[in-house]
């Protein structure tokens, strides 16, 4: 069995240090872009992860199964100069969750050919997701962690035997480590403003004690080191107009039970709009992974909106040229409101705000649009013919101009989009240090 790199940061945090990763958490292909270039640029590395309504063996909903997503990624890591060996792909809430209106027997079989395909494609780090009820569940009661548990160590029976099958084909392949808890943050966000509980010491130890037990029903438990982490809720979430920030205080008691579990780190969702400090401080207290998805793209919106306004005030005189950008994203929202109408609640000029605005991004799902990305692209095609002013740059997006004044990067569409990306980026790169997990790698 060849040891995943990432096991690195769990010696490096024994020996005392800080030291954590961030997960970037999204199929967008400029996202996707912009961690990796962080990565190039700091000869560090960069774990992406595809959830599992993302990227399944039916295509999920970006089209993708898991091996093209793997192939896609790699694809732009090579043209980048991004070596293979500081990529680590990540499977996100895989389990049950888009098969949980079938019943049980179905929706895990469907399951473990969701872990299966990921595990065989060469993803590295799974974190396994049996929170949500089944169509044969009681309604009466939440699931027991007995429940959660059985059906978690079940799938990773199932990746530690496709794990085995991948060896016979790739002598190389990199041991797959795990994620695993049942303090699960809804996928994609919470649909109201649920009051936050940061989970509580005694119901963190009943749910280990659960997957330990589990894991020696199902004959596996020398994989129990290959856990790596496990997922808590450490009080925080994205808001529409903000988010529950990280209160270490509040957080005490949980951060001081990770003592108990030296070979463990939590795994924190959702932690998209906390400050650079803030994510520093989870870091520091035993967050060692920080999944971030939603404040990567609406990064990408905020600046495609300030080329929009870029191109609608160049082209004052020829509105009938502009791509309308904006214009095309708020009618294919309105036309298919499914992956916003539970999440934004208020009357309609509120809606219509949070359509545009809201911290929860909901605009991210149509962003693949054809209508809107044949905006997208006719919108930088406008702006490198018509070329960007540098006082609408600096009126619209202040930072990248400053860069391109002092020739640090290029007034390109394209490389202002990836570099507003990246300033979010390295809020997270500068919370976890990860450039020092991965020293002795090859750059």
């Amino acid at each position: 069995m060849n040891t995943n790199p990432l096991k690195q940061m769990i010696k490096k945090r024994q020996a005392g240090a800080a030291i954590g990763i961030y997960s970037c958490c999204s199929a967008n292909t400029y996202v996707i872009e912009a961690a990796l270039l962080a990565a190039k640029r700091d000869s560090s590395c960069v774990l992406i992860e595809a959830t599992a309504n993302q990227v399944d063996q039916f295509g999920g909903y970006t089209g993708m199964t898991p091996a093209a997503f793997y192939q896609f990624v790699h694809q732009r890591a090579k043209q980048l100069g991004v070596p293979k060996e500081r990529i680590f792909l990540g499977g996100d809430h895989l389990g049950p969750l888009t098969f949980a209106k079938q019943k049980e027997v179905d929706a895990m079989q469907a399951a473990a050919e969701l872990v299966r395909a990921y595990v065989l494609a060469g993803f590295t780090k799974i974190h396994i997701d049996t929170s949500m009820r089944l169509k044969d569940d009681p309604v009466s009661q939440p699931l027991s962690d007995d429940v959660i548990a059985r059906r978690g160590a079940y799938l990773i029976k199932v990746c530690d035997e496709a794990y085995q099958e991948r060896l016979c084909k790739v002598a190389d392949a990199v041991a797959p480590l795990y994620v695993i808890g049942s303090e699960v943050p809804i996928p994609g966000g919470a649909q109201h403003n649920e009051t936050l509980q940061i989970t509580k010491p005694k119901d963190l130890h009943a749910s280990i004690q659960s997957f330990q037990a589990a894991f020696a029903q199902q004959g596996i438990m020398d994989r129990w080191e290959d856990v790596i982490a496990f997922v808590v809720q450490p009080g925080v979430e994205e808001k529409d107009d903000g988010c529950s920030e990280y209160d270490r205080v509040k957080a005490k008691a949980l951060m001081e039970s990770l003592h108990a579990y030296p070979n463990l780190v939590y795994e924190g969702h959702s932690t998209d709009y906390q400050t650079s400090m803030k994510l520093r401080e989870m870091v520091e207290d035993g967050v060692g992974i920080l999944k971030v998805g939603p404040a990567l793209t609406y990064a990408l919106r905020e600046a495609l909106f300030a080329l929009s306004y870029i191109e609608s005030l160049t082209m004052h005189h020829q509105p009938e040229q502009t791509s309308h950008f904006i214009e095309c994203l708020e009618e294919a929202m309105k036309q298919t409101p499914k992956y916003w109408q539970t999440h934004y609640h208020g009357n309609m000029p509120q809606q219509w705000l949070k359509r545009k605005f809201s911290f929860s991004d909901r605009c991210r799902y149509y962003l693949n649009d054809p209508l809107v990305e044949a905006a997208q692209a006719k919108l930088i095609a406008n702006l490198r013919q018509t070329k960007i002013s540098f006082s609408l740059l600096s009126q619209f997006m202040p930072n990248q101009y400053r860069k391109v004044r002092n020739h640090q990067l290029s007034a390109d569409p394209h490389d202002l989009i990836i570099d507003h990306i990246m300033e979010t980026i390295d809020d997270y790169l500068y919370a976890t240090h990860q450039n020092q997990l991965f020293e002795s790698f090859p750059v």
